[in-house]
C-alpha cells in the first residue's frame, strides 16, 4: 500500500502528513482514531518485504524496542502488516532532529554538547540493559525537544538492516559516516558500538564537520578503519577532546566502559569537575609521550641547544635522558650524563637552563603533567663542582607511560553535581536515594507519586527534582511509582426497548446501552467494551460477543427465539502508554423473553355465496 494522505494503517492510523524519508521507508504523522492520540507512524519500503526472515527479525525487533522504557527512547506503540507493508507506530516527539540543528548552526557549545552526550547516552544505557544494541546513532535519529530533552528513534532498525543485501539503491549503508570499525569490518556490534557512533556526533558537534570524510562509503569505511581523527579545534578544552578521542578508539576495549560511564563523565565534564570525569573514564587525564615531549622543547626555541641537550650525552645517556622523559628513574641518569660532558659546558651555567626551564613550565601547563617533583630535580642549575653520582637504576623503555604522581596542588572538592547523571531513574528509591548520599547530597527524600502503569514499576523512581547543577547541601525529591491502582468493576448495562412489563420479546430488536467508565492512572483510556450476551446476539456481527468504542452506544440486539432469558455483561479495557489492562466483569443485565404472540386472521364478512347474483 502506497503511503498517501487519509490512507489509514491497521484499521485505526489515519495519515496525516509526511514527516521525513530515510532509506528504510517513510515516516508519517498519523491520526490513532481508537484512542484519539496522534503518532508517528514508519512504513518500510516494499524492498525490504520480500524477504520472510527479514520480516520476523523486524517483527522481534519491534517487541523488543517496546520493552525498553526510558524518557530518552521514542516509545513504540505497536506494529503491523497489512496489504504488503510492515508498519511501526511511535511515539511523536515535538521538536526537530539533531542534524537540522547541526545545519542550520554549524556546530554546538562544549555545554550542550555534553549534555546532548549524557542524556543519549543514559539513554542507550537503559537500551545496553535490556540487551539490545541501536548501531545507528547518528544526528537524525536524535531528536531535540523544544525544552532540550533528547529523544532516541528508529531504536532497533539498524539492528535488522545491517542483514538485509544491499539493494541498487545503496541506501543500507546510507549511515557509514557513523560506522564503527567492528561494524564496518564486519565483525558483530556491542555496546561500544554505540558509544563509538555517539563519539562521531560528538566531534561533529564540536568541530562543525565529521573526522571521516571520502569519495565514497567504502572509502569512508576504511577511513574508520585505519584513519586517525584529526584533532579537534583549539578552542576546545583537552579533557573534553580526549573524552571524544577515548569514544572513538579503534579498539572497543579502549573506549569507556559503557555508555554509563558515558553520561557520568559527560555530566562531570559539564560541571567542570575534570578529576571526576578522569576517575570514570581515564582516558580524560592524559599521558605526555617522549616524542610530544621533545617535539615541544623544539618549537620553543629558535636553535638546536635545546635537543642538543639530550643525545649530548652519549649513548647511553642518550637513552637515560629520553627515558627520563618519561619515568623518574631516568632522571638522574640524564643529569649526571650532562655534568660529566666537559665540552659541552662552554657555555655559561644560566645557558643551560634557560632553555630547559620555560618549555617544561609551558609542557607542564598544557599537559597537565604531574611529575613536578621530577622535573624540579632535573632542571635545577648543577653549578661547577663536578659530576654527580647518579643512584644505579635500570633505564626505563621509551614507550612506557609516565607513572601517576600526586598533582602538585590539591584542587578543592566539588560542591554541587546534576542528580540525574547518576542513572537512578528506575530504581528502588532507597537504593536511588543512597546512590546520591554516596555522591555527596546529604538531604534527599523519597515521595510516593503517581499510580504505577505495572507492578514492576511500583516503588521505581521516574522523577528527581531539582536536575541540572544541584548544590550538594540542597533537598532533592524522588518521586517513586506507588502501587498499581485497582479498578472498578463496571455498572451494569440496560437494556432499553423492551416490552412495558420488562420483558423482550422474541425476534424483537432491543437496545443495549452503558455508561462511560473512568480507567485509573496510568491506563486513562478507555479503548474498548467487550460485550458478552446469552439469549441474543449483536445486530452488527451476529455473534454473542463484540467489542465498542464509548461513541458506539446504543448497540442493537436480535432477541432469540429458543430462550428463556436475555442477559449482558460486559468489560473495559483502558490503555496507556505502554500499558493495557481490563477490568472485572459488570453487573448482569437480565429480561425474560415472552413469545411473540401469533396474528389472529381476519373474520371472514360473506355467506359463502360467492358472488351470485339475484336473478
Amino acid at each position: 500500500m502506497r503511503p498517501t494522505q487519509g490512507v489509514s494503517f491497521g484499521g485505526r492510523y489515519e495519515l496525516a502528513s509526511r514527516i521525513a524519508i530515510g532509506g528504510m521507508g517513510e515516516v508519517w504523522e498519523a491520526t490513532d482514531h481508537v484512542i484519539g492520540r496522534t503518532v508517528a507512524i514508519k512504513i518500510l519500503k516494499d524492498e525490504y518485504m520480500g524477504d520472510p526472515g527479514f520480516l520476523e527479525r523486524f517483527r522481534a525487533e519491534a517487541r523488543h524496542a517496546a520493552l525498553v522504557n526510558h524518557e530518552g527512547i521514542a516509545s513504540v506503540f505497536d506494529y503491523g502488516e497489512e496489504n504488503g507493508s510492515a508498519f511501526l507506530v511511535m511515539e511523536l516527539v515535538p521538536g526537530e532532529a539533531l542534524s537540522t540543528i547541526l545545519e542550520r548552526e554549524g556546530a554546538l557549545s562544549t555545554d550542550k554538547t555534553l549534555d546532548i552526550v549524557a542524556q543519549t547516552a543514559s539513554a542507550l544505557q537503559a537500551a545496553h540493559a535490556a540487551g539490545l544494541v541501536h548501531r545507528d546513532i547518528k544526528p537524525g535519529n536524535l531528536l531535540i525537544t523544544p525544552d532540550g530533552r533528547v529523544k532516541i528513534t528508529d531504536f532497533g532498525i539498524a539492528r535488522i538492516a545491517d542483514q538485509v543485501p544491499l539493494t541498487a539503491t545503496g541506501q543500507v549503508m546510507g549511515t557509514v559516516q557513523y560506522l564503527s570499525p567492528e561494524q564496518a569490518s564486519g565483525h558483530a556490534a556491542s555496546p561500544s558500538t554505540d558509544i563509538y557512533s555517539l563519539g562521531i556526533v560528538a566531534y561533529e558537534l564540536l568541530a562543525g564537520r565529521r573526522p571521516f570524510t571520502g569519495e565514497s562509503q567504502v572509502a569512508i569505511a576504511m577511513a574508520q578503519i585505519n584513519d586517525t581523527p584529526p584533532p579537534l579545534p583549539d578552542t576546545i578544552s583537552e579533557p573534553v577532546q580526549r573524552f571524544v578521542m577515548s569514544m572513538i578508539a579503534k579498539k572497543p576495549d579502549e573506549r569507556p566502559a559503557s555508555t554509563s560511564a558515558v553520561a557520568r563523565a559527560a555530566g562531570a565534564l559539564r560541571r567542570g569537575d575534570v578529576a571526576g570525569a578522569a576517575a570514570i573514564v581515564p582516558a580524560i587525564a592524559g599521558a605526555v609521550s617522549p616524542d610530544a615531549f621533545t617535539q615541544l622543547l623544539t618549537s620553543n626555541n629558535g636553535t638546536d641547544a635545546t635537543t642538543r641537550l639530550l643525545p649530548s650525552a652519549g649513548a647511553a645517556g642518550a637513552a637515560g635522558a629520553a627515558a627520563g622523559v618519561g619515568a623518574a628513574a631516568g632522571v638522574g641518569t640524564g643529569t649526571a650524563a650532562l655534568a660529566t660532558e666537559q665540552p659541552a659546558r662552554s657555555q655559561p651555567a644560566k645557558k643551560k637552563r634557560s632553555p630547559w626551564t620555560w618549555p617544561l613550565v609551558a609542557l607542564i601547563v598544557l599537559l597537565a603533567v604531574v611529575l613536578i617533583g621530577a622535573l624540579v630535580t632535573l632542571f635545577q642549575p648543577t653549578g661547577e663542582t663536578g659530576p654527580t653520582t647518579p643512584p644505579p637504576s635500570s633505564p626505563a623503555p621509551v614507550s612506557s607511560p609516565p607513572p601517576s604522581s600526586p598533582p602538585p596542588s590539591t584542587p578543592a572538592a566539588p560542591t554541587s553535581a546534576d542528580p540525574e547523571s547518576f542513572d537512578i531513574e528506575g530504581k528502588a528509591c532507597e537504593d536511588a536515594r543512597q546512590i546520591l548520599n554516596d555522591n555527596g547530597f546529604a538531604n534527599v527524600v523519597c515521595e510516593r507519586g503517581d499510580q504505577a502503569n505495572t507492578d514492576d514499576q511500583v516503588g521505581t523512581v521516574y522523577s528527581i527534582n531539582p536536575t541540572g547543577n544541584v548544590q550538594f547541601d540542597r533537598e532533592i525529591t524522588l518521586l517513586y511509582y506507588d502501587k498499581t491502582a485497582q479498578m472498578e468493576t463496571p455498572a451494569a448495562p440496560s437494556i432499553q426497548g423492551g416490552n412495558d412489563d420488562g420483558t423482550v420479546t422474541a425476534g424483537s430488536t432491543v437496545r443495549i446501552m452503558w455508561d462511560s467508565y473512568t480507567c485509573p492512572a496510568g491506563a486513562p483510556q478507555a479503548t474498548s467494551y467487550t460485550m458478552t450476551l446469552s439469549g441474543g446476539v449483536f445486530q452488527k456481527n451476529g455473534e454473542s460477543t463484540a467489542s465498542f468504542a464509548i461513541g458506539d452506544r446504543p448497540q442493537e440486539v436480535v432477541v432469540g427465539t429458543n430462550s428463556q432469558a436475555l442477559s449482558v455483561t460486559y468489560n473495559v479495557t483502558c490503555n496507556g502508554e505502554g500499558t493495557e489492562r481490563v477490568s472485572g466483569e459488570s453487573s448482569e443485565a437480565a429480561a425474560s423473553i415472552v413469545p411473540a404472540q401469533e396474528e389472529t386472521p381476519p373474520a371472514d364478512g360473506g355467506d359463502g355465496g360467492g358472488n351470485g347474483s339475484d336473478g
